[in-house]
């Protein structure tokens, strides 16, 4: 009878060291916005936002400090324009820009990722800019 007992101790502490074992092994939460910051924004940006990435010297000009976007529009994020600049919608067909037309790029890569698959090329396009404008809304500093 005492073995039994212990053995069903024994069993509990195995089950929960298992499942402890288990969330520690456990991946991070992935952040589509942070992911699309890092691979696209942050070399001239720079991994803070704050507009000091490892390209900076190769720019004619530097890029805005990210984090101060709201506070420099009176406590609001601008989500609309920086969509539009994310996007490139309003950028002139042959005017000059220092920054990437991300929008294209986006829809470049999409289809040779989905190739003939069927998809909304817009609504992925909107997706991930909107997740890269959560993430710049999460780094504004007051």
């Amino acid at each position: 009878m005492k073995f039994a007992h212990t053995s069903r101790w024994l069993a509990l502490g195995l089950v929960v060291l298992a499942g402890q074992a288990l969330a520690q092994a456990r991946p991070a939460a992935v952040d589509p916005g942070k992911r699309e910051f890092d691979a696209n924004c942050a070399s001239c940006h720079g991994s803070t936002g704050k507009g000091n990435g490892a390209l900076v010297p190769f720019l004619t000009r530097s890029p805005p400090d990210l984090t101060q976007l709201a506070k420099k529009n009176g406590g609001v994020l601008p989500m609309s324009r920086l969509y539009d600049v994310i996007d490139g919608a309003a950028v002139p067909a042959h005017g000059a820009r220092d920054m990437p037309v991300w929008g294209r790029d986006y829809r470049i890569k999409d289809a040779e990722y989905f190739m003939e698959a069927p998809y909304d090329a817009e609504a992925h396009v909107r997706a991930r800019i909107l997740g890269l404008l959560e993430y710049i809304n999460r780094i504004q500093t007051q």
